[in-house]
């Protein structure tokens, strides 16, 4: 069983930056595949970013050279950082972790999930 805990979210201007992070109990942290995602109201829950346990990483086209998805296994952390912020990125974003190495996009895919955090880019 993993515990996931998001925290970071906030109100921020356009062009902005945010540093989300989502905290992992458990000492198997490194094996997974840590994604997040996020749901603005009235749409559907899109993938944004994630990174293996060998470290490789992904990014959503939407988000792509604005975001940045890195983990620090010491800590059992991983983390989004957020730069030049658009009104279409508010959201509220969760994070989740995978057993699997495939699929990373694929919410199914994903078997622990966090309660998520509120983002909010004002115009």
């Amino acid at each position: 069983q993993v515990q996931l805990v998001e925290s970071g979210g906030g109100l921020v201007q356009a062009g902005g930056s945010l540093r989300l992070s989502c905290a992992a109990s458990g000492r198997t942290f490194s094996t997974y595949t840590m994604g997040w995602f996020r749901q603005a109201p009235g749409k559907e829950r899109e993938f944004v970013a994630a990174i293996t346990k060998s470290d490789s990483t992904y990014y959503a086209d939407s988000v792509k050279g604005r975001f940045t998805v890195s983990r620090d296994n010491a800590r059992n952390t991983v983390y989004l950082q957020m730069n030049s912020l658009k009104p279409e990125d508010t959201a509220e974003y969760y994070c989740a972790a995978s057993k699997s190495d495939y699929g990373y996009s694929i919410i199914p895919k994903y078997n622990y999930w966090g309660q998520g955090t509120q983002v909010t880019v004002s115009s």
